[in-house]
């Protein structure tokens, strides 16, 4: 932490009160994936702007990330964390209430912008709670055990509260896990130090970036509708570049950058960003159409749907908690990382065999183990080795570069390879084919998209990432610094 030092018990239930807050995210995400038919047949949406309730969260979630990270660095992370309870745990109430397509939307807009903070100060609260490589890689193997853990219980828990009650407790169920995370972060989370001097916010880096990322997936989810050569996608997309590149200038040029562009030079940061942003959208798009395949083509109620996950998220909880850490004492980062994203490719090739008269033991379980596999083994090497190069001054940034590009890529991958999909249904549609074989053949294009997505990622970490310099004595973790 800080300028604070804080006693090794205290470190470990403050890392608890922190991983419990991220339970809360990643539960909402995997609840909300099962709970999608179930939104769409109540609410009326389209199986395009479905896409929407997903993305609605995903685009302020990404958009706020480096905000958030850089308000931590400078108002103090542990009140950045607390403002982002609140604001989630008030925007999932008002989705849990929601009667309409445009509410349910907004308040998941807000959703996200409260997920974001969250998000973006735990994972800094971690790597300054552990400084030590040891005790690092061990804090965030329980850190990602969380993150799989807590998609275990929301496939089964948004299986249970969508099938037995309905889909608006996927997101009450939030309320009383932010009030008590609330509570014990006050009580467990150590305040740290404000650092002194000017605190100024790039609020033109966050406007810019924020409204191209919005406008790109706004443009790729619109595009089979309104034509990729239309004037109306043609100047969407072309916009969201020209507010890219106004990004980068701006952050050039101001004097608190929102992404200072020193912090790009770290070979290990910049390559395992770019490698989230592939990883993110195929796994993104995993979750997403694997649900749609189990319940539209194979007929699966949603219980059945959380079930089915479960055996690659227990994996993933698995490899996270004990093997990465162990793993990445051993090998470093780049092989374990690089292995990971392998078998997750080939997990998701094998989604794209899945037949439309398939079952859940031939043609899902065998392609959800090596899912959870490959993730679980990735996780915490590409955390670390986008974490590792930056000082602890500059961890809540870097945190939110992070984060940024997990949501990023998730949210324009999820746009592209469910705009792919949907192609590819309406042509086959078009020709004759019966409606689930011609959702069946969109799926196929938009997993093995997804496939290739994370094959790409895994060669570009074998070629460019770099273990570092110095590496402590046999059963200690890399040195990160």
């Amino acid at each position: 932490m800080q300028g604070t030092t804080v006693e090794t018990r205290a470190r470990w239930l403050a890392l608890a009160a922190l991983c419990l807050g991220t339970v809360m995210i990643v539960l909402d995400t995997t609840i909300v994936n099962v709970a999608l038919p179930a939104i769409r047949q109540n609410l009326g949406f389209s199986e395009t702007s479905l896409v929407w309730v997903v993305n609605g969260y995903m685009l302020t979630f990404g958009g706020f990330l480096l905000l958030s990270g850089r308000l931590g660095d400078l108002h103090g992370h542990r009140k950045v964390f607390l403002g982002g309870l609140v604001l989630f745990t008030a925007a999932s109430l008002a989705c849990g209430l929601a009667g309409t397509r445009g509410m349910l939307v907004a308040a998941r807009v807000v959703q996200g912008v409260g997920g974001s903070a969250v998000s973006a100060i735990s994972l800094s609260l971690v790597m300054n709670l552990f400084p030590e490589p040891a005790e690092r890689a061990k804090a965030m193997g329980v850190f990602s055990f969380v993150c799989a853990g807590g998609g275990s219980v929301g496939v089964l828990l948004g299986g249970f509260l969508t099938q037995s009650l309905d889909w608006h407790w996927a997101f009450l169920v939030n309320v009383p896990v932010g009030v008590a995370v609330f509570l014990l972060t006050l009580r467990l989370v150590p305040r740290g130090e404000i650092p002194d001097g000017e605190r100024h916010l790039d609020l033109a880096g966050a406007a810019t970036a924020t409204t191209a990322l919005m406008l790109g997936v706004y443009g790729i989810v619109g595009g089979n509708e309104a034509g990729w050569l239309s004037v109306r996608t043609l100047l969407t997309l072309g916009s969201a570049a020209a507010l890219m590149a106004t990004f980068f200038v701006v952050e050039s040029r101001v004097r608190s950058p929102l992404l200072p562009l020193r912090l790009l030079r770290f070979r290990n940061l910049s390559t395992a960003n770019t490698m989230g942003v592939l990883w993110a959208a195929a796994m993104f798009a995993w979750f997403f159409l694997s649900a749609l395949y189990l319940q539209l083509v194979l007929g699966k109620g949603a219980m059945e749907v959380g079930l089915a996950f479960l055996p690659s998220n227990l994996i993933m909880a698995s490899c996270s908690l004990g093997i990465s850490a162990r793993v990445v004492n051993r090998f470093g980062i780049r092989r374990p990382l690089v292995a990971g994203l392998a078998c997750a490719s080939c997990g998701l090739f094998l989604l794209a065999r899945a037949r439309v008269d398939g079952t859940v033991s031939a043609d899902v379980l065998p392609a959800m183990l090596l899912l959870g596999l490959g993730a679980g083994v990735a996780m915490n090497p590409m955390l670390l080795a986008a974490m590792g190069d930056v000082e602890p001054e500059d961890s809540g940034l870097a945190s939110g570069v992070v984060n940024t590009s997990f949501m990023m890529g998730g949210a324009l991958g999820l746009a592209a390879l469910a705009s792919l999909a949907a192609l590819r249904t309406a042509l086959l549609t078009e020709s004759g084919i019966e409606r689930k074989a011609a959702l069946l053949g969109g799926y196929h294009w938009a997993f093995a998209a997804g496939g290739s997505l994370a094959a790409i990622a895994a060669v570009g970490g074998a070629l460019l990432l770099r273990e570092p310099e110095t590496r402590a004595a046999e059963g200690t973790a890399p040195s990160l610094h």
